[in-house]
């Protein structure tokens, strides 16, 4: 072999990207790990269940997802989640990597596949539930290591009494906890109601807002992530710390949104990304915060437009952001970028 050949030989082709993401996509298997993925980021683990397959092969289907970038990796602790990854620009192929992932998201996902993944959701949202259920007494403390309530509340009510609300008839807080917020929400709309799955934080709450002698807010035991059709819709939903409890947060702000009128408001109260693992046992976290560009795509999947943002600085090596969303006008629906 010459040096020239030898030379050609090991330079990589141009082609090479593109072989690797048909070969990634070239199996049925990996295009409904894709479809898995859309909004949503698992471990192996809960791959292989969904799949119902060895670890082992599962690590095989995400090495060749991942070596096409069709897949990136995030640490959550001491674990590794899988999500997908959007096209790169950059990259000469993003368009068939775009087109590949616009088909399979016009395809239905399937009951099997749907109810696989709903085991995955189900079983993360009870370790959540037996995490309050141990440690009620003392979740107040633990999560003022994190973000304590004072830190936000200002900004938090200057960003409401600055929204352009259709009314204020109602407002719905989502996981009000003890319910610290509830008082504030009552001064400013008709009616609060505050749901919340943990049982004895809504009994604090109740008995805060009878301190208070508050006569329009309404604590329901119910699960924010299940449809909730005999509620009138709101104004204004607010959530305070509460998504990165919740086993899917994708489908969360789904829920969110089903509960707005046209032109209503989601305003999030969240942790930045980090990653201070501690906080998983501590206090209960199923997530490390969140990248203020996954959530943007989680709410315009929604239905949301994106509205404004605004951070508050770091405390302990946490930052805590405010998230504004809103839904279009009934005349603009389905028409939001």
């Amino acid at each position: 072999m010459t040096q020239i050949e030898h030379l050609a030989s090991t330079l990589p082709s141009l082609t090479d990207p593109l072989a690797a993401l048909c070969k990634a996509a070239g199996d049925p298997l990996r295009l409904d790990i894709l479809r898995a993925l859309r909004n949503d980021s698992f471990g192996v683990l809960e791959l292989a269940q969904i799949f119902a397959m060895r670890q082992s092969g599962m690590s095989h289907h995400l090495k060749v997802l991942a070596n096409a970038g069709l897949v990136r990796t995030r640490r959550e602790g001491n674990s590794i989640f899988y999500r997908r990854s959007l096209p790169d620009t950059a990259n000469r192929w993003s368009g068939v990597h775009e087109q590949l992932l616009n088909g399979l998201d016009a395809l239905p996902l399937g009951n099997n596949l749907q109810q696989a993944i709903n085991v995955i959701h189900s079983q993360r949202a009870d370790l959540s539930r037996q995490f309050f259920a141990r440690f009620a007494e003392g979740t107040s403390a633990q999560q003022d290591l994190i973000a304590h309530f004072g830190l936000y509340r200002e900004p938090l009510l200057g960003l409401i009494d600055g929204l352009r609300l259709p009314a204020h008839q109602q407002a719905i807080e989502v996981g009000p906890g003890e319910g610290g917020f509830l008082p504030d929400l009552a001064a400013r709309f008709d009616r609060v109601i505050g749901l919340d799955n943990a049982s004895s934080m809504l009994d604090r709450a109740r008995q805060q807002c009878a301190d208070a002698g508050l006569n329009n807010v309404e604590c329901l035991l119910a699960d924010a992530l299940a449809a909730q059709p005999a509620l009138p819709l709101a104004d204004c939903v607010v959530s305070n710390m509460v998504l990165h409890h919740m086993p899917a947060p994708a489908e969360a702000l789904k829920r969110f949104t089903q509960l707005l009128k046209p032109g209503g408001s989601l305003i999030l109260t969240e942790l930045c990304s980090h990653d201070q693992s501690w906080v998983r046992d501590t206090c209960g976290d199923l997530w490390l915060g969140f990248d203020q560009d996954d959530l943007n795509r989680w709410a315009m999947d929604a239905g949301l437009v994106p509205g404004g943002s605004l951070y508050i600085g770091l405390r302990n090596g946490f930052q805590i952001q405010l998230q504004h969303y809103f839904t279009p006008e009934l005349s603009t629906r389905g028409t939001a970028p």
